[in-house]
């Protein structure tokens, strides 16, 4: 796997979140998948670490995940 792509097993244990969570990210538009490959989800690598560093900062603020995603995708 290119390093510019990050598939979803490996955004859970490189940034110790759960497999759920990734799941969750995507489903509400916080993370885009590139392309699916059989049951394997492939993301931007250097998009993962951008917005999930935003979400983080963020969420520390005390804004919901609602919010969020509207100040990092603008939906």
């Amino acid at each position: 796997m290119n390093s510019k792509y990050i598939l979803a097993q490996d955004i859970v244990k490189k940034y110790k979140i759960s497999y759920h969570t990734v799941n969750y990210y995507t489903a509400i538009g916080l993370l885009s998948l590139i392309r699916k490959e059989g049951n394997k989800r492939i993301y931007d690598a250097n998009e993962v670490k951008v917005r999930l560093k935003m979400i983080m900062k963020f969420s520390k603020e005390g804004y919901p995940l609602n919010l969020i995603r509207k100040k990092i995708v603008g939906i």
